[in-house]
């Protein structure tokens, strides 16, 4: 079982994104300190839901405080982004970091990000597999040309190269550079990363029998993609969820019900759609009550209990977990602490 914690860097109401970004920084060097897994870093525009832009430099500056635990994109947002200069950061960090870093990759969402960054509609509808295929080319290759209706260049040389990393480094010589995983929320998405064999990053919205669904599926169609039977049983996807540790049985639940639905509610009425679609937003107590109900938001053996459960029903055994819905940087670190401490005792 390896516990990660999951970044957004979420601004709740009457905070300044300075503060936000000092505990998103502060939880990630006290998830090294707790003997925790990882640390996944969310992207986001413009909303106060999230206020890091750029997941590679944040994820740049961890990991340069760090010296173990491994630190991803939790996602990177393809359509705002070159591929070619995404995965020049990506073989940059994995080459750096002695292959700590891991690259989550999705298609994100209509909002008005595809207007400001040129990449427009089409590249969230129909442009992200060819944007993910050059994505890896990139981190793959020797060489690379763009010959596709989006990106089209002329063959260069890849520098560096990904797959580069120096003897005795994490993930010695000869590796094939970052781990590359894709956020999956549709079907379409789930064949899309089986037919490459790249594991998933599943949301903390869903429940576990839609993650055991998603995870039946991916090992359908990556059987039926040619992929040996140890890669698709070995697949190493992610869990998304939330967690908040008290000894109380309601103590954890009633701190992220005061506090989260009003940060959930400024941050996602913020969004803007680039085409004025309609959109439905959760009510934020609803969705709020429905996290803890699906996540280790409890006591520690109740915490322990849910991963667990997890686990065993979707056989998903990595974890991204919310650490900072209490939205105060002494609680947030203290929740880390007893994820390392009382938690993750009760699961080895």
């Amino acid at each position: 079982m390896r516990i990660g914690t999951f970044v957004l860097a979420a601004q709740f109401p009457g905070q300044g994104p300075g503060e936000a970004l000092h505990r998103a920084v502060r939880s990630a060097e006290a998830a090294e300190e707790s003997g925790l897994d990882s640390v996944w870093l969310a992207e986001h525009h413009f909303v106060p839901y999230g206020v890091c832009p750029s997941a590679t430099t944040l994820a740049a500056l961890l990991l340069g405080r760090t010296r173990r635990i491994r630190v991803g994109t939790a996602v990177s947002v393809l359509p705002n982004h070159h591929p070619v200069a995404l995965g020049e950061q990506a073989a940059l960090l994995h080459l750096t970091s002695g292959g700590r870093f891991s690259l989550g990759v999705g298609r994100g969402g209509p909002w008005v990000d595809l207007e400001v960054f040129g990449g427009g509609l089409d590249a969230y509808e129909n442009g992200f597999p060819e944007a993910l295929e050059l994505l890896l080319d990139w981190l793959r290759e020797p060489r690379v040309a763009g010959s596709g209706e989006r990106f089209g260049f002329r063959e260069v040389a890849v520098v560096p190269r990904a797959d580069e990393l120096l003897d005795g480094a994490a993930g010695a010589a000869g590796t094939s550079g970052p781990e590359v995983i894709v956020a999956c929320t549709s079907p379409k998405s789930v064949r899309l990363a089986a037919g490459r064999a790249l594991p998933m990053l599943l949301g903390m919205h869903c429940g576990d029998e839609e993650k055991a669904e998603m995870v039946a599926l991916w090992r359908t169609a990556a059987r039926e993609a040619g992929h040996p039977p140890e890669v698709v049983e070995g697949a190493a996807h992610v869990s998304a969820g939330v967690a908040q540790i008290a000894d109380g049985p309601g103590d954890a639940k009633e701190t992220l019900v005061k506090t989260m639905p009003g940060w959930l509610r400024q941050g996602l009425d913020a969004h803007v759609t680039v085409d004025a679609r309609h959109r439905v937003m959760r009510d934020p107590v609803a969705y709020t009550e429905l996290l803890c109900a699906l996540h280790p938001v409890g006591p520690p053996k109740l915490a322990a209990d849910r991963l667990a459960a997890t686990a065993e029903r979707t056989g998903i055994t990595r974890f991204a977990l919310l650490v900072e819905g209490s939205g105060d940087l002494a609680a947030t670190e203290e929740n880390v602490r007893r994820l390392g401490a009382d938690v993750l005792p009760l699961l080895t």
